[in-house]
């Protein structure tokens, strides 16, 4: 009678095998050996090898092979998985096309070896660190990489951009260093999100099929004046925060796009608009080196922030009609040195739902003005710096 348990078991074990293919399944034993739950997580607690692997959480299969691996239950909260992955096991995987992890506590190295037949890999927030392997260059059907907010250090791969079916690369939140490597012509990338690294040096050129931007919080420098005018089809720009100089191309102004986050940089010069000003949601310009007047264009910003600059003259008269309409509902000028604005009585009101903030400028501001906290103490500059930057 004892020989009837494991004579079973040995038949349920090669019904297993018949679903999935033998490398696969022992593969799927060592990924499941090198991860575990976190307290508060039942991830694994299905994946019972008794059973079909096709059918364990976050397993999919397709002509008995893995297809897709899914790691961790999102909805677990922050008791996710911890552990390491399994390099050698991943590469067996030779069918493998999308392989994600949620984000807990997995530790280690990102795997060097993995199926050449991945299209999709995701490892966000977890503790991946060291320095990117350059073997995922020649994952030559990779569409999706995302390996933002680790502990990633060291430099990005010089051929990493030349996956030419790359259309996804965010790399944020980690400790990378060194220049953002070149895209080769041709390039189908759509979004680029390299944002809270230390990257150095100037930006290089970069893909026309941008849809996405955003490099911010780095410390690149130089000018992008030859650089972002070819991005035409940008929806989303934020170069904020790193040590960019020059003067901010006009064209950009004219681009389909939702947020322009140029601040707390070094761009010194006029705003010089072009023809066709796209009405950006969101224009964000402060902290730099601007001067002259305010383009009248700006007003069709829903959010205009122009602090600290040295912009000087009278702020146009199609800025109090933007506010008065409605279209224009935060506008922030402190810490410039305009003489006035255009159409208001400064003892009049700011018109309702606008959050106007003109302090620390030559000129008096109207009442009502509301500045954030950090706005100053000062309502109007000295006399003698007035003078200095007079027109």
């Amino acid at each position: 009678m004892a020989s009837i348990p494991i004579l079973l078991l040995s038949l349920n074990f090669i019904s297993v095998l018949g679903v999935l293919d033998p490398v696969d399944f022992l593969a799927l034993q060592a990924i499941r050996k090198s991860l575990y739950d976190l307290p508060g997580s039942r991830f694994f607690a299905a994946w019972d090898f008794t059973a079909d692997p096709c059918a364990f959480p976050g397993v999919t299969c397709h002509n008995g092979r893995v297809f897709t691996l899914a790691l961790g239950d999102s909805g677990a909260g922050p008791s996710r998985l911890a552990g390491h992955l399994d390099s050698t096991a991943l590469s067996l995987l030779t069918a493998l096309s999308e392989l994600s992890l949620v984000p807990g506590r997995v530790s280690g190295p990102i795997p060097a070896t993995l199926p050449h037949s991945l299209r999709f890999l995701a490892l966000p927030r977890n503790l991946f660190s060291g320095s990117i392997p350059s073997s995922l260059s020649s994952l030559p059907f990779l569409q999706t990489l995302d390996l933002s907010s680790n502990l990633l250090s060291g430099p990005i791969p010089q051929t990493l951009p030349q996956i030419r079916t790359l259309s996804y690369l965010s790399l944020r939140h980690n400790r990378l260093s060194g220049p953002i490597p070149s895209f080769p012509s041709g390039s189908s990338l759509l979004r680029l999100d390299l944002k809270r690294n230390s990257l150095s040096g100037p930006i290089p050129p970069l893909p026309s099929s941008l849809r996405y931007l955003s490099l911010s919080n780095n410390l690149l420098s130089g000018r992008v004046d030859k650089v972002l005018p070819r991005l035409t089809r940008l929806n989303y720009l934020d170069l904020s925060s790193n040590r960019l100089a020059g003067p901010i191309p006009g064209r950009i102004f004219s681009f389909p796009i939702s947020s322009i986050q140029l601040q707390r940089n070094f761009f010194s010069g006029p705003v010089r608009m072009v023809a066709g000003f796209a009405g950006t949601p969101v224009v964000d310009l402060s902290h730099n080196r601007l001067t002259g007047r305010i383009p009248a264009a700006l007003a069709g910003a829903e959010v205009l922030y122009l602090n600290d600059n040295k912009f000087t003259g009278v702020l146009p008269a199609e800025f109090l009609k933007a506010m008065n309409e409605g279209r224009l509902r935060v506008l922030y000028l402190q810490r410039n040195y305009l003489t006035g604005m255009q159409g208001m009585d400064p003892t009049n009101g700011v018109p309702d739902n606008t959050t106007l903030c003109l302090k620390y400028n030559c000129m008096l501001p109207p009442a009502g003005a509301k500045c954030p906290n950090r706005g100053g103490v000062r309502t109007t500059r000295p006399k003698d710096q007035c003078a200095r930057w007079r027109e």
